[in-house]
């Protein structure tokens, strides 16, 4: 996200992400039992924010000034903020499912520098944090570096589209095996795994056929170890009319103004709500 500077240049966010956010609220201050059973559950203390640039608050522009880890802020932030909760941020931008859990942070490698520092693998750092400090909120953002490398080893959309299945279920794997690591480390961990949307302004169908593939697998993987699933494509990805979801790629995200496909802070204060609403309960 910009400096705080920057931000009235950024559209205010619409009517529809306000009422979502407001509803989100609502969700975050309710306690949610089984119909029936009153259950007694210890507060959230703690958001761990695992993941890439998005939890970070990346910005493409931002890095090039060469800001400091204080400057990027966004839905992970939000979140906390809403939740009353302490946050705790491991992202590293570049991340993929692969150095996720096996290290290093090249970010980190790279001479930059992270919210809150560790050596050695994101996944491990996580796992090291959550022995010491429960009951803890999890959110876990990791597609986009995935979905980056794999696009940049295709020639074509036709290549991009028949090596699709299989890249997809390579990433879910490598997804379960962390998700299952974090949940063994957290047996009563709050996990949202944060879903995939796209910033294609072009070959709309592809591109939503791949998004809409991938969610579904990491749902799947996210449900087996009990955690929630947060899908922000339809919000960055209305259906129906291009042109209006040209206007709203153009609002939620810096594609159009900065030819940086991370998130606004109107994109930023979207994944919030839709990591509320969808994470805010049991």
């Amino acid at each position: 996200m910009p400096p705080q500077a920057q931000r009235p240049s950024i559209e205010p966010m619409n009517r529809p992400l306000t009422r979502l956010l407001a509803v989100a609220l609502t969700v975050a201050a309710v306690t949610v039992a089984t119909p029936g059973v009153a259950i007694a559950r210890p507060p959230l203390r703690y958001h761990l924010a695992l993941g890439d640039s998005l939890p970070y608050g990346f910005t493409t522009a931002g890095a090039l000034a060469g800001l400091p880890p204080s400057a990027f802020t966004g839905f992970t932030d939000l979140v906390s903020r809403v939740a009353g909760l302490k946050t705790v941020n491991y992202s590293c931008p570049g991340e993929t499912t692969g150095t996720f859990i096996t290290g290093p942070c090249g970010w980190r490698a790279a001479g930059f520098r992270l919210h809150d520092d560790y050596p050695g693998s994101q996944l491990a750092a996580a796992e090291a944090f959550l022995a010491h400090h429960q009951p803890t909120l999890i959110t876990v953002t990791l597609w986009g570096n995935d979905i980056r490398l794999f696009l940049q080893s295709c020639p074509d959309i036709q290549c991009v589209l028949e090596r699709a299945p299989a890249e997809i279920a390579a990433l879910a794997g490598r997804l379960q095996q962390a998700l299952t690591r974090l949940r063994q480390a957290a047996p009563g961990a709050r996990i949202v795994l944060v879903g995939a949307f796209t910033a294609q302004l072009t070959d709309l169908a592809a591109a939503d056929r791949l998004i809409a593939a991938l969610n579904a697998a990491m749902a799947t993987v996210g449900a087996a170890v009990g955690a929630r699933f947060a899908d922000p494509s339809p919000v960055f990805n209305p259906p129906g009319d291009v042109a209006v979801r040209r206007r709203v790629l153009c609002r939620l995200t810096l594609i159009c103004t900065e030819n940086d496909s991370h998130p606004s802070a109107a994109g930023h204060r979207a994944l919030a709500a839709v990591v509320l609403v969808n994470g805010g309960r049991r």
